[in-house]
């Protein structure tokens, strides 16, 4: 089963994040699929940045956000 979730990108103490489809057994920062974005947390307000055409897509086939990434596509208006 493909989940869209985040992976962790960046070095000790600054992370930014991709938003990536990844199979759910892989590990967080393993192989994935597709990248649709990035996401960073510490910049005021914070960086989204999101392909909305790719990530409806790959919703409509299948894919589950992580609670955090269902968090953030709600932010965004893509999940309802």
């Amino acid at each position: 089963m493909l989940r869209i979730r985040l992976t962790r990108k960046g070095s000790k103490h600054q992370p930014h994040y991709r938003v990536v489809v990844a199979d759910q057994r892989a590990p967080r920062d393993g192989a994935f699929v597709d990248i649709l974005g990035h996401y960073n947390p510490r910049t005021q307000p914070i960086t989204l940045v999101i392909d909305h055409d790719k990530t409806k897509d790959w919703l409509s086939k299948g894919a589950s956000p992580s609670d955090t990434v269902g968090k953030l596509l709600k932010r965004e208006g893509i999940l309802d």
